[in-house]
């Protein structure tokens, strides 16, 4: 086949979430589209949750790359049913394809499972001339006539030298794109730790690779050149390797590429009193911190490898420093109880995080997490669209299904309440009351949304799952 115009899609979220109201793009898509760009194809990205895509350009492509998440693959697979109707070559990728290639291949010819960055262009040169044969190729899944399914090898993991060999990801490429939006770039991949509920590593291995510091600044240089927005570095564990992060932030420091940045962090570096100095002084102005849980039962159980202590000094060293937090609970362990919800709101009103998010915890594919409740019987069902950490999809132990979503929901309610909005007003603080005023109102409108998903779902699961000592789900 001859190939010139691509499409590339990133599936929108399938209701409100919390972070509706700040979309963050995924720097894969858009890196994915820039390599083809390079090749000399027509390529245009339509990100779903920023715009209503073109419809009209993307069924009059010659091919069409989808990537989705779990809770996106209900409405990625409608998309690429509708294309394939239409005759049109569909490849997926993204967390759920890798996981599940052969669901993802009812809707699409090909999948890159993983890393696409070496994938995708070999499959293009197969797709356009018939070399190298699609069986040589690692990192795909496809189908053949009969119905067979073929796996080839895992693709090796990008090392440093090959990261430093990628383009700046081209963000004019995306249809409808606001310079005034985060502004998202990659450092790293990987992550050291493994946590039971994260597919990340399962993606990108535990082995952290990053960027040199010369190619991280050259894109800080482009963005700069393009838009005056929030930098936001999307790696999973910004601060991983504290040398390079430190060598990173002086260097921005003396290029004067000091704009606004958040960034992903654990605790540990409350450690780090100069990683910390270096932050501040670099631009940094809120960081995502994954605290989990507040309950140290729970911690243990998802194999997060920090304490309770390790959050309230990491607290107390950025505020210090004068970095914002952002704090990610997940609630739903064999050891949570309905009360963690409340003390966990109450912890955080108390130990001033700036905003929170209450999650609930999710089995996504993928993960071990998933494999055991599935073995154990513990999954409600494997409707995707509700995998987004706002819906139970599981049996909990120690509440019923019914409980742990709801109580969640509610607790996000309390910690965004009229006190925190007028607090944050009298301060003349408009953006934090904004997104107080927000986050009420998204959890007012969820709660409404999930009425019907309680009635038809939760209210038919068992009261509460298999005790915690029966269950087989952390040992």
């Amino acid at each position: 086949m001859s190939i010139h115009r691509i499409s590339f899609i990133e599936a929108g979220a399938p209701g409100l979430h919390i972070f509706s109201k700040f979309p963050v793009v995924r720097v894969g898509t858009v890196l994915l589209s820039t390599i083809l760009k390079e090749m000399g194809y027509e390529v245009k990205t339509f990100i779903e949750d920023i715009s209503t895509p073109d419809w009209e350009f993307i069924e009059n492509s010659d091919l069409v790359c989808i990537s989705t998440l779990t809770s996106t693959a209900i409405r990625a697979y409608s998309i690429g049913h509708r294309l394939k109707a239409k005759g049109i070559t569909v490849i997926m990728g993204g967390a759920h394809p890798t996981f599940m290639p052969e669901q993802a291949l009812q809707y699409s010819d090909v999948v890159v499972r993983g890393e696409g960055d070496y994938t995708l262009p070999e499959l293009m040169s197969y797709l356009d001339n018939g070399t190298p044969g699609i069986e040589t190729i690692q990192g795909v899944s496809y189908m053949d006539k009969t119905g067979k399914f073929f796996h080839n090898p895992d693709r090796p993991l990008l090392n440093e030298k090959d990261l430093d060999t990628l383009p700046i990801p081209d963000f004019s490429l995306v249809h409808n794109w606001k310079a005034s939006l985060n502004y998202s770039l990659s450092t790293s991949r990987g992550c050291p730790f493994a946590c039971k509920f994260c597919s990340v590593i399962h993606i990108f291995g535990r082995e952290y690779r990053h960027k040199s510091t010369g190619s991280v600044l050259r894109e800080l240089k482009h963005i700069r050149s393009v838009s005056k927005s929030n930098r936001f570095f999307v790696d999973d564990n910004f601060t991983a390797n504290r040398k390079r992060t430190k060598d990173l932030l002086r260097a921005m420091i003396v290029d004067n590429l000091t704009s606004s940045w958040t960034a992903q962090v654990r605790t540990d570096i409350a450690t780090d009193a100069e990683l910390l100095r270096l932050m501040a002084d670099s631009g940094c102005r809120t960081v995502y911190i994954g605290f989990e849980s507040i309950n140290p039962k729970a911690l243990e159980q998802y194999n997060k490898k920090q304490t309770l202590e390790d959050i309230v000094r990491s607290i107390r060293a950025l505020r210090d420093h004068g970095i914002r937090i952002h704090g990610m609970f997940v609630i739903g362990a064999d050891t949570d109880n309905v009360d963690v919800i409340k003390r966990t709101v109450d912890f955080a009103i108390h130990n001033g995080i700036d905003t929170i998010q209450l999650m609930v915890l999710t089995p996504l594919p993928g993960t071990p997490l998933f494999k055991e409740m599935k073995e154990n019987g513990r999954l409600l069902h494997t409707d995707w669209n509700k995998f987004d950490a706002h819906h139970t999809v599981f049996i909990p132990s120690l509440m019923s299904a019914q409980t742990l979503q709801t109580e969640t929901m509610k607790g996000m309610g309390c910690f965004y309440s009229w006190k925190y909005i007028l607090k944050h007003l009298s301060k003349l603080d408009l953006y934090y009351a904004g997104i107080g005023i927000f986050g009420k109102s998204t959890v007012n409108k969820m709660l409404g949304e999930f009425a019907t998903y309680r009635d038809k779902v939760l209210v038919q699961s068992p009261g509460h799952a298999i005790t915690s000592r029966k269950s087989k789900l952390f040992r």
